[in-house]
């Protein structure tokens, strides 16, 4: 059966450990594995770190820099690179590749969202394999993400993936830090995302020398892709046959299973296209009225605003203990909210002194965590 496949391999995976170089060999496995499944009918997308990595190689650099328009132009020389390389690789298996760099903020706009989504769209009809990567150059926030574990789930959710591959430097999720405890136990499955607090699990550090991820980011990434109903797998990137092996019922790695997925293409970028800008907290009515009911949010429940944000801006909605309970696009500024929380519709206009939406958060506008 054809199914849609992003995979994201991460710095620590691409290259060796101690001179930051690329790791050759398992880029050719990788290729080779891709392209195989390319051929097989499935849908395949690469989202590929590497590029700061490979730049400091290029320059002969043996750290990876702290500055950020060092490390941007580090990225530009590092990715030319690190495509001709794909490309290179990928063209002798006459499997043409597309190489697609993208910021938070292409994301966040609808418009830019929707462009993006038709573009990959297409390229995977023309039997195209995408190769996404941040685009460092540009974009400062987007270093702060967790390298690329967070904008592989983000594309996974964006192409309605069916799988969504976290190729590291470990085999699998354990309850601790392998490397440094004995006792580490492994986890074959995670069914729901509480399951990880009650195994207290250990994250380890923030990522290798070369790189900017870890276990974290590929925590918060799993969190975010199986919330859009695509399957996530964290496993080895030294061995990429094992995607296949993986495809076909072994049990290789951590495997999340995927959460019921958002119905509409809209509530799926709201959900997980989107950054909040600020977070309302809820009274219990307010909560009951949004979980069970479906209704929309208004003035009257809110309890207390926080962040500053603009109308149309997403936000978060807490309990009081500030539990998310969903996210929803806000018809309010944060200025004119500390005015009206916690008043009824009626009486918005008197204090406003002009007309404003009857609910705060419309229901259309607004997905349940």
């Amino acid at each position: 059966m054809s199914q849609t496949l992003v995979v994201k391999i991460g710095t620590s995976s691409l290259t060796q450990p101690e001179t930051g170089r690329l790791a050759l060999a398992t880029i050719a496995s990788l290729v080779e594995v891709l392209s195989h499944l390319r051929l097989q009918g499935h849908r395949v997308v690469l989202v590929s770190s590497g590029a700061v990595g490979v730049g400091c190689a290029r320059l002969g650099m043996t750290e990876r820099p702290r500055a950020i328009a060092l490390k941007q132009a580090v990225a530009a020389v590092g990715q030319g690179r690190l495509i001709r390389i794909y490309d290179d690789f990928f063209s002798s298996l006459q499997q043409p590749i597309a190489q697609v760099l993208l910021t938070r903020s292409d994301l966040v706009q609808r418009n830019s969202y929707l462009n993006i989504e038709r573009t990959f769209q297409q390229l995977l009809q023309l039997e195209v394999i995408p190769i996404v990567n941040e685009n460092d150059t540009v974009a400062v926030d987007e270093l702060k993400f967790g390298d690329n574990d967070t904008l592989s789930a983000l594309v996974a959710n964006l192409v309605r993936a069916d799988w969504l591959f976290l190729l590291t430097d470990v085999d699998r999720l354990y309850s601790a830090d392998p490397r440094s405890d004995p006792d580490a136990q492994p986890i074959i499955r995670v069914s729901q995302m509480d399951q990880l607090k009650d195994l207290q699990i250990k994250m380890g550090d923030h990522g290798s020398r070369w790189g900017t991820g870890g276990m974290i980011t590929k925590i918060a990434a799993a969190q975010i892709a199986t919330g859009a109903g695509v399957r996530t797998v964290i496993t080895d990137g030294r061995y990429p046959r094992n995607l296949e092996k993986i495809l076909q019922g072994e049990a290789i790695g951590t495997q999340f299973e995927p959460q019921p997925r958002p119905a509409s293409a809209r509530k799926r970028w709201i959900a997980h296209g989107l950054v909040p800008a600020g977070t309302l907290y809820l009274d219990d009515g307010a909560v009951n009225a949004i979980r069970s009911a479906g209704r929309s949010l208004l003035a009257a429940g809110i309890v207390q605003v926080d962040g500053e944000f603009q109308s149309q801006e997403a936000v978060r909605l807490c309990d009081r203990s500030g539990q998310e309970i969903a996210r929803g696009i806000i018809n309010y500024r944060s200025s004119e909210l500390h005015q009206i929380k916690g008043q009824q519709s009626d009486a918005i206009a008197t204090i406003l002194g002009y007309p404003g939406a009857e609910t705060v958060v419309h229901r259309d506008n607004l997905v349940l965590s």
